[in-house]
């Protein structure tokens, strides 16, 4: 057997080099993530400046409070079943966490824009 074939077939495994960072990708998931926090951090500070005032007068807010967290546990459910597609579960790091992002994104984003807009 020719020595190059030999070595070619029985050397030790050399990995090969990884693709390169997809980086204009992670930026974009990173923002759309940023986006959503802000969104939600917002729409969770509205919930518990409506529940203090509302049991500052004496209503019940366990029925606002159960529901807002209904919402938020619920859309986390629905985005990790999305994470477990097998489709999606094939995809790259990057491309994985900007579908879940934009798919995550406009919810909380349309209804922190429309509070802000109400409120002021």
């Amino acid at each position: 057997m020719d020595p190059q074939t030999y070595a070619t077939l029985y050397s030790p495994c050399k990995p090969s080099p990884s693709a390169s960072p997809r980086t204009g990708v992670t930026l974009l998931a990173t923002l759309l993530w940023g986006i959503t926090a802000v969104s939600l951090a917002w729409l969770t500070f509205l919930v518990g400046l409506i529940a203090l005032w509302g049991a500052a007068e004496g209503m019940s807010v366990i029925g606002l409070l159960a529901g807002y967290a209904g919402c938020v546990i619920g859309g986390a459910a629905l985005l990790t079943a999305l994470a477990f597609v097998p489709g999606v579960r094939r995809m790259t790091t990057a491309g994985r966490s900007l579908l879940l992002s934009s798919v995550a994104c406009p919810v909380p984003l349309v209804l922190g824009v429309a509070t802000w807009f109400s409120v002021g």
